[in-house]
């Protein structure tokens, strides 16, 4: 019966010869039962009562850890008084006798130190430095936490086929932001947090629990991604007891994820989860910190201004008669007025544009803008208008879009490779900036795009992933619109 459990077992004499022990203790390497020898003098102190006797069987137990890091492996020892009478004293054969059992514990090591070593890299990707924060802006923090996902992924986990989608809170779509070693077509797919014909990533998506497919072709619900793969791993991403979005992985062999794969990318999940949310955090901070500083700001000049435009009435009432002094007093009164538009379009935010009126107001026509054909995608119809005019006044021809899903509809109507020019905003409720940059790209790979966002809010990355397959700009909202010019006459004049 000893011979048919997992641990070694052994009987020990009094001085330490071992007089019996079944057959897993004798397979242990002899480096090993050097050891677990080394073990019975300490044990056997240890137990020994003040009278000199062993205590009895059912008392205490000495525990021992060993391990060989070389060699990859690690035991539990344990070690107590064996059987006989009740003070544990002499056996019939007139000794006192110790049970050795050595239990092999090398998985269980392997496991809690790789789980350390995850955990210890997860926490890498949340540290965010004061000097991080304050000289790179969310652009480039979203890059470098992208490294440093992608170098886990690899030197920890050994993933070199993943994708990680977010969950579109309003249209529930899962929105590609990082993809490492799969096709370009993989992060093109439509796909919902739905449980129903969206692929294991939207039923993970859906119900939060982690699926493995030992074989892919087997398994109707997935979604061609890597070429010629075998097997997935599709675990959710999870901000507290929300699920954001889904970690998808992919291998060519059949059968090539365990359950442990699965936990290791479950605790990964979490701390990519948790990052995301902390570059989100900033970022909408930052965008309520500047709309509160342009109100505060509205507020404190209110008190000068009017007591400016105050002067002026006091002077028009004394009967000023010079019509100089009347044409000054009323620009004066203009001026006060521009000042107060302009800081309630600051205070507006993403809103608007600055500098409007100014260039309304010029309307030569741009030799390198003339004749243009400009695609405008923008759900806000201040933001459309303003656009269309400006760039109409400068001689482009303007087809303006309210959505994302128009303006990718245009692009790839009969005629949608004319356009010389796409601006697009990011955040809009059904297509993000990122699609309009992927379809216009689709059509024509040299075809200039502009993104636009509030306060460089971009919910869905839309702006990295853009940048990496040639961008042209981006603009953060409000910006003036002659910077907007500018940017367009670069990208023209390429």
């Amino acid at each position: 019966m000893l011979n048919a459990i997992g641990e070694g077992a052994c009987l020990v004499e009094e001085g330490g010869e071992e007089v019996w022990s079944n057959d897993r203790f004798k397979a242990l390497s002899p480096a090993i039962h050097e050891r677990v020898r080394a073990c019975y003098v300490e044990a056997a102190t240890a137990l020994t009562q003040p009278d000199g006797l062993l205590r009895g069987a059912g008392g205490a137990t000495c525990k021992f850890e060993l391990s060989d890091p070389k060699a990859g492996v690690a035991f539990e020892v344990f070690i107590a008084p064996a059987g006989g009478c009740a003070c544990g004293a002499h056996q019939g054969d007139g000794g006192p006798r110790l049970a050795v059992v050595v239990r092999d514990v090398s998985t269980e090591r392997r496991l809690e130190l790789r789980i350390a070593a995850i955990e210890c890299a997860g926490s890498e990707l949340v540290e965010l430095e004061v000097e991080a924060v304050q000289e790179c802006d969310s652009i480039e923090r979203l890059k470098a936490l992208e490294t440093r996902i992608t170098r886990i992924a690899h030197d920890l986990l050994h993933f070199d086929h993943f994708m990680i989608r977010l969950i579109d809170k309003e249209t529930r779509r899962l929105e590609p932001i990082i993809s490492v070693g799969l096709p370009r077509e993989a992060a093109d797919l439509e796909m919902f947090a739905e449980v129903e014909g969206q692929g294991i990533s939207g039923t993970v998506a859906a119900t939060g629990l982690s699926v493995i497919c030992a074989d892919v072709q087997a398994d109707e619900r997935f979604i061609p991604g890597l070429n010629n793969a075998g097997s997935s791993l599709t675990v959710p991403l999870r901000l507290h007891d929300k699920v954001i979005g889904v970690i998808n992985v992919e291998d060519q062999a059949l059968a090539a994820f365990t359950e442990e794969d699965r936990r290791f990318c479950e605790i990964f999940a979490r701390y990519i989860a948790l990052a995301l949310h902390m570059l989100d955090l900033l970022v909408v901070e930052r965008s309520t910190t500047n709309l509160s500083v342009s109100g505060r700001v509205e507020g404190e000049l209110k008190e000068c201004l009017e007591d400016i435009l105050s002067e002026t009435d006091w002077l028009n009432g004394a009967g000023v008669s010079d019509s100089e002094t009347v044409r000054h007093l009323a620009r004066i009164r203009a001026d006060v007025e521009s000042i107060r538009a302009r800081v309630r379009n600051m205070a507006a935010g993403p809103q608007t544009l600055l500098g409007v009126d100014r260039a309304l107001a010029h309307k030569a026509e741009d030799p390198v803008l003339k004749g243009r054909y400009v695609l405008v995608a923008d759900d806000e119809p201040k933001i459309r208008r303003i656009i269309r005019d400006v760039l109409h006044s400068r001689g482009c021809i303007v087809d303006v879009c309210s959505n994302g899903a128009e303006a990718i509809q245009m692009l790839e109507a009969p005629g949608g490779d004319g356009y010389d020019l796409v601006i697009s905003d990011i955040k809009m409720p059904d297509r993000n900036g990122y699609e309009v940059f992927s379809a216009a790209h689709r059509i024509n790979p040299e075809l200039p795009v502009i993104l636009m966002t509030g306060f460089g809010y971009d919910p869905h990355h839309s702006i990295v992933r853009a940048s990496t397959e040639g961008l042209q700009s981006v603009l953060f909202k409000p910006f003036q619109i002659e910077r907007l010019i500018d940017e367009a006459r670069t990208a023209l004049s390429g």
